[in-house]
């Protein structure tokens, strides 16, 4: 297996392009039912009004309008170019990754792990002031190296080509990562399936890893009635939300994590499909043309198939019964499900931060950025020495 780190330019053929547009053109709509004139508007729970049903037509053809006449990919293909570029195999895989290394020369190393159904995409504005804080109003102090890479099946990563990418190998592949970049200690942050990836990170590599940081602890409760004991009026609200989002919001991890091929055909074959299969997370609550830039990334790279996997490979493995020992901190957002304490510290026995913010959603990276760039520097301040 060959270790070379070899330079990477993401350059679509035109045609690429052309053909995109063309499906685009001649997209056939589904159908729903027409609006209740009584429907309450108020979002009282993680379903926006008017998606009760799943992503309303509504939205889909108004970002379909603007990707087909206003969208600029090219724009974006040069601005994910500003940014060095890399490949490499690890353990079979094509693994495609930015590494910006700060100018300060005491930076922390720091990967960072996007989720499903996001991309490199999602960490592109926080380089700047992770990388360079002089210059956004920061403590050169706290300044990263940053790593941003493709999940394997995801993007520019492209299709995973063998069973068994769950969590832990690709764990294991970022551990390698890391030591082949030729750093002795970083840290790790993670959002969505990345917070499930990064804290296997520091157990897989913990000589290595000088701290976890996550937006979610997936903790939850293992059916005991004893757990529920003494909950707080608050912590019952949060049960509340989560079992309001597994009973509404989860069916695309029930899909993905069953039979991931089902779905898959449609969407290799329907960039509408895709659109409306991604933003039924990414939603209002980030903006068009993000949703678009990663649609248009699982569509050129056709990787909504192998992407979808990762759920498939996360549920049919086995998984470490003892907490994880790595320094552990947990930026928890408004508009986010927010774990029980007690859950996490069963799961994570080192928690050292735990901050809870009155904004900022799921994909805080996008709608919150100076909150979680505050906590990562935060978070790291305290370990850079240890």
């Amino acid at each position: 297996m060959s270790t070379e780190i070899r330079p990477f330019r993401v350059e679509i053929p035109q045609a690429d392009l052309d053909d995109l547009q063309d499906r685009l053109t001649r997209t056939r709509w589904a159908e729903e039912l027409p609006a209740d004139p009584d429907e309450k508007k108020e979002q009282t729970g993680p379903v926006p009004p008017g998606w009760e049903y799943g992503v309303p037509a509504a939205y889909v053809k108004r970002l379909v309008e603007r990707w087909r006449t206003g969208y600029d990919w090219r724009a974006w293909e040069a601005k994910i170019n500003a940014y060095p570029q890399f490949t490499t195999e690890i353990d079979g895989q094509t693994v495609h990754f930015l590494h910006v290394r700060s100018a300060e020369p005491d930076a922390t190393p720091l990967i960072l792990t996007h989720g499903w159904p996001n991309s490199i995409v999602e960490y592109l504005d926080l380089i700047g002031p992770l990388t360079d804080p002089r210059s956004h109003g920061g403590d050169p102090a706290d300044a990263f190296h940053v790593v941003i890479p493709s999940i394997p099946g995801f993007g520019f990563s492209g299709h995973t080509r063998e069973r068994g990418w769950n969590r832990h190998r690709i764990a294991r592949a970022w551990a390698e990562l890391m030591r082949r970049l030729g750093y002795e200690r970083y840290g790790a942050h993670g959002n969505d399936a990345g917070s499930l990836i990064s804290p296997e990170v520091g157990r897989v590599d913990p000589d290595h890893v000088i701290g976890v940081h996550v937006n979610q602890l997936f903790s939850f409760p293992s059916g005991d009635p004893a757990e529920f004991a003494g909950l707080s009026a608050e912590d019952m609200e949060k049960l509340a939300f989560l079992q309001s989002f597994n009973a509404e919001m989860s069916a695309y991890a029930q899909l993905q994590a069953t039979k991931p091929q089902n779905l898959a055909h449609a969407l290799a074959d329907s960039p509408a499909g895709q659109l409306a299969w991604i933003g039924q997370l990414l939603g209002e609550a980030v903006d068009p043309d993000v949703v678009l830039t990663n649609a248009t990334i699982y569509w050129l790279t056709n990787t909504s198939a192998s992407s979808a996997r990762l759920y498939y490979e996360d549920q049919h493995s086995e998984h470490p019964g003892e907490p994880t020992t790595v320094p552990t901190g947990l930026a928890a957002f408004a508009y986010d499900f927010t774990p029980l304490r007690r859950f996490a510290e069963r799961d994570h026995s080192n928690i050292v931060s735990w901050n809870e913010f009155e904004r900022g959603s799921h994909w805080a990276a996008h709608d919150a950025p100076d909150l979680l760039i505050g906590d990562l520097r935060q978070f790291f301040r305290g370990l850079r020495a240890a």
